[in-house]
């Protein structure tokens, strides 16, 4: 392992709110990218403003954790002087990172088209609700919009309920790790050619991108999929299994971990059973297969099938809420969370990168920055004068911190 990061000496500036534009920045910073978040003079994202407060902090919990690693720039890109800021920033950035409303950047002046006049190599990720074109690109679009249209929410919950969300936002994160993804491409082909290019990634395909099992049913039957509770939509028993104190879930989804769950569980009469003889067979008659499964589990605490299922080789997990899980041994062995410090030494717990990279370990830095923590440091850099940064900032042309983030903490220590 060495200090070095997989994305040292990349440039990207970040302009938006809330979550799939700047989760997508996140991504990049935690692989070393140096990512300097733009926003408004006035409030910043507002996800500074969301949920809950640590003490000793202005900002909301979800920034501080949502927008580690960063630096932020606060410029108003509606005034002309903001505008030229911006500019002479994406004249120097790699990468430009947006989610604001399509069409919103190209009135401002600040698009595609326009930056790569004067910096053709660089590399624009535009995330949106549902596309830069088409026939909703212009409609507002959150995540329980793009669960709700892309059909995600209609195989979530049990037969016969209520529509029901992911209880993550599964499109806004999705959309940021297909960016992300998408992002990391388009620079290796710029390594090779020189290009750079405009990548478009909407919540709303990211959803529909989600349905690996329904489309494959849909296609081949013809069949419309429907929620299943916790159970899988093509294999059996593979869901939720009630014990005597709570749930668990298991996945004996092929045939050797089938007869070892038979074997295990003291259900060896389902083997011959001719109405569970095959997969096919047992997705016919679910209903009756839990009903059977149930009256043997519900006989022993969980902790009892758990070890028993990993003796014998069958996938099973507890179903922990999350005061469990942020304190999972298996977590804090693997050092998954870690402590950042505000500016002022406030500590802030933060989650860990599942990347983990053998060579390039990700950056573990700052929480979310102060608003426009960098924007004195960084106007010096583009040659403004200590006056004339005074002067946009009694404008409201930009804001510089009054308690400036120290040379280097620009989310790398």
């Amino acid at each position: 392992m060495t200090d070095a990061h997989a994305l040292d000496g990349l440039r990207v500036l970040e302009v938006g709110n809330y979550l799939a534009g700047p989760y997508c920045g996140t991504l990049l910073a935690d692989l070393g990218a140096q990512v300097t978040k733009i926003e408004d003079p006035h409030g910043g994202d507002v996800v500074r403003t969301y949920g809950a407060v640590i003490d000793g902090t202005p900002d909301s919990s979800a920034f501080l954790t949502l927008n580690r690693n960063k630096g932020s720039v606060a410029v108003n890109l509606k005034s002309e002087e903001g505008k030229a800021i911006f500019r002479a920033l994406a004249v120097r950035a790699d990468v430009v990172v947006e989610n604001l409303r399509p069409g919103a950047m190209r009135r401002l002046g600040l698009d595609y088209a326009s930056l790569t006049e004067e910096n053709p190599g660089l590399i624009y990720l535009a995330a949106s609700g549902w596309g830069q074109d088409g026939p909703l690109a212009t409609n507002a679009g959150l995540d329980i919009m793009a669960q709700a249209r892309s059909g995600v929410m209609s195989v979530t919950g049990f037969p016969g309920g209520e529509p029901v969300k992911a209880g993550v936002p599964l499109c806004d994160i999705g959309a940021a790790m297909y960016g992300a993804i998408a992002v990391l491409a388009a620079l290796n082909h710029r390594n090779r050619t020189g290009e750079g290019q405009f990548i478009d990634v909407s919540l709303y395909e990211t959803g529909v991108a989600f349905a690996i099992w329904e489309f494959a049913k849909h296609s081949a039957t013809g069949e419309i999929p429907a929620p299943q509770g916790s159970a899988h939509q093509t294999a059996a028993p593979y869901q939720a299994i009630r014990a005597s104190d709570g749930w668990f879930t298991v996945g004996a989804a092929t045939p050797k971990t089938w007869l070892a769950f038979c074997h295990g569980v003291g259900l060896t009469e389902l083997i011959d059973d001719e109405r569970f003889a095959s997969n096919d067979d047992r997705m016919r008659n679910r209903c009756e297969l839990i009903a059977t499964i149930e009256e043997r589990t519900r006989t022993q605490p969980r902790t009892h099938w758990l070890n028993l299922f990993d003796e014998v080789g069958v996938p099973a997990a507890p179903i922990h809420d999350y005061g469990q899980v942020f304190s999972d041994e298996n977590l804090i062995v693997r050092d998954f969370f870690w402590e950042s410090t505000t500016r002022d030494g406030t500590p802030v717990r933060q989650m860990g990168s599942p990347m983990r990279l053998s060579r390039t370990p990700t950056v573990r830095c700052t929480p979310g920055p102060g608003l426009g923590d960098l924007t004195g440091a960084v106007l010096s850099g583009l040659g403004y004068t200590e006056a004339d940064i005074a002067r946009l900032d009694a404008d409201g042309v930009v804001r510089a911190a009054r308690n400036p983030a120290p040379i280097g903490g620009d989310g790398h220590g």
